[in-house]
């Protein structure tokens, strides 16, 4: 097509898409390939790596780069706060393998050749217990494992392990054995290994399969975690030492929710005793149709005994704000009263542990005050939803009650009775109010503000929030977990200088939604 400057060097590639193959309406998806591009730039340091979207009148551009390679990739990935440094691991093993060879004259032999294969790790525990790992083999994503994951996992559990024993006095670990899980609790690993011709388990290329892979893992992985945990460094010390208290608590938890297990079965107040004192159940024994609402204070709660419908409705109070679980460990969350009373009640354990079928009750319901204090009350405990009773959330079975603000009473002429109006915000009160001066009929005067749930009476609170025929009810999804998992990081996690950042710049706060 013509000639090119010396210095201008590459290649470009364009191609359309076979509309053969392609259906009408087929799209490039932007957010895919910006999650390929920057998964690839993580993985190949110092690579630069451009996406420019001209479709639209207004184009999107992004730019990925990091030089720190999978030590970045882990911090990017990871969904909680840390208790370790990013620890960045590497070694190299040789392994022999029989695979045929193309001869001079042109015939395939068998030949046994020497291969070496390359490890790079990257790791570190936080706070959390969801585990967070991805696996690639030359930059080939293998979401669903092979021998170097195998490897990894034997190589961790069989140290911990070893680890655990050696100190079990110090820890109060007992004779209890630590098991996988124990150990990736809360681990955010990327792990990567380079060899030529791998062996796949498949044509999608998901899973690796070559043997020798596993034992060069699993001896580099033991390799380096022995010099971590023996090393004479203040930090590496401090952190190992956090890790193993990490570890032998996440197993007394999974032995203490395997005890309980079985005794957490649907039964009533009168049936168990090991409910809380304070919960004031149903007398239905039947999960589907049941309701547990988590009321505000004892006020509310004497309003909304006689408000709910005692077949099916079952009311647990709380006192004041719950404890924020997303700064707190799991320790301190099971021995806060509050926390520990709605774990026990839902009867379906917590973290790794929680069994959604479970579940005590069909729905549960958050009731709170339609301030402020309401609002913050209501966000501590999705956080506790969030982080220790996820599949409840992700089930549709957590719901915010919608109590009203206003309560306009209109006056009608002679005897007949007057009528009631609620109104659940001020936009929609002083719509209310211009349509009755319009045609000018009356309203008592001054209207009536609810501050607590407790200012109601039995009928208004069961005709506006508890009645099913007439109440409104948001239900709480997660449509994306991990950038929920950020959000709620965000806003209720332990790092304050985002979280001023946040508030200070403004983003996404309508000044008009703030009871003020």
């Amino acid at each position: 097509m013509g000639k090119v400057a010396k210095a201008r060097t590459g290649t470009r590639i364009r191609y359309w898409a076979d509309r053969q193959i392609f259906t009408k309406g087929a799209a490039f998806g932007f957010d895919d390939l910006i999650a390929r591009a920057r998964q690839t730039a993580f993985l190949v340091p110092g690579l630069g790596i451009e996406i420019d979207d001209r479709r639209g009148e207004e184009h999107a551009r992004e730019s990925f780069r990091f030089d720190g390679g999978i030590s970045e990739f882990v911090d990017f990935l990871a969904p909680d706060a840390a208790i370790t440094d990013t620890w960045r691991m590497q070694g190299t093993g040789a392994y022999k393998e029989t695979v045929p060879v193309l001869q001079e004259n042109g015939h395939m032999v068998s030949t046994e050749v020497e291969r070496e294969c390359e490890v790079d790790l990257a790791l570190r525990w936080g706070q959390g217990y969801e585990t967070v790992f991805r696996s690639f083999v030359n930059i080939i994503a293998t979401p669903k494992g092979g021998t170097h994951q195998n490897g990894f996992e034997a190589g961790l559990l069989k140290f911990v392990r070893a680890e655990v024993e050696k100190n079990a006095r110090k820890l109060k670990a007992g004779n209890d054995k630590v098991e996988k899980e124990d150990a990736l609790a809360g681990l955010t690993a990327v792990l990567t290994v380079r060899l030529p011709e791998p062996q796949f388990e498949g044509q999608t290329k998901e899973v690796l399969g070559t043997p020798a892979v596993r034992a060069i893992v699993a001896n580099t992985v033991a390799k380096q975690f022995a010099e971590r945990f023996t090393s004479a460094k203040r930090d590496d010390k401090a952190q190992s030492a956090l890790v193993l208290e990490k570890v032998v608590a996440e197993m007394k938890s999974r032995i203490s929710a395997r005890a309980h297990k079985e005794t957490q079965r649907r039964k009533n107040a009168l049936e168990n005793s090991s409910l809380p004192a304070k919960l004031v159940d149903c007398r239905s024994k039947e999960t589907e149709g049941s309701e547990l609402f988590i009321v505000e204070g004892d006020s509310a709660l004497g309003t909304a005994k006689l408000a709910r419908d005692s077949e099916y409705q079952a009311l647990l109070p709380i006192r004041g704000k719950i404890l924020n679980v997303q700064k707190a460990s799991v320790s301190d969350m099971l021995s806060n009263t509050e926390c520990a009373s709605i774990i026990q009640v839902i009867g379906a354990g917590s973290g790794r542990s929680f069994e959604v079928d479970q579940a005590r009750y069909g729905k549960v319901i958050m009731m709170s005050d339609a301030d402020v204090d309401g609002a913050h009350i209501r966000t501590l405990l999705l956080t506790l939803f969030f982080r220790y009773m996820r599949p409840m959330v992700e089930a549709g079975r957590i719901f915010a009650a919608v109590p009203p603000l206003h309560r306009v009473v209109i006056i009608n002429p002679g005897s007949k009775p007057n009528e009631t109006v609620y109104t659940y915000s001020e936009a929609e009160l002083q719509g209310v109010l211009k349509q009755l001066d319009r045609s000018k009929r009356r309203y008592q005067d001054p209207i009536q503000r609810y501050k607590g749930l407790g200012e109601m009476d039995a009928d208004q609170l069961a005709e506006t929030t508890m009645d099913r025929r007439h109440r409104t009810l948001r239900r709480v999804n997660i449509g994306d977990a991990e950038n929920a998992a950020r959000v709620f990081e965000l806003l209720m996690g332990n790092d304050v200088a985002p979280r001023k950042e946040f508030i200070t710049a403004g983003e996404g706060l309508d000044r008009e939604r703030i009871d003020v």
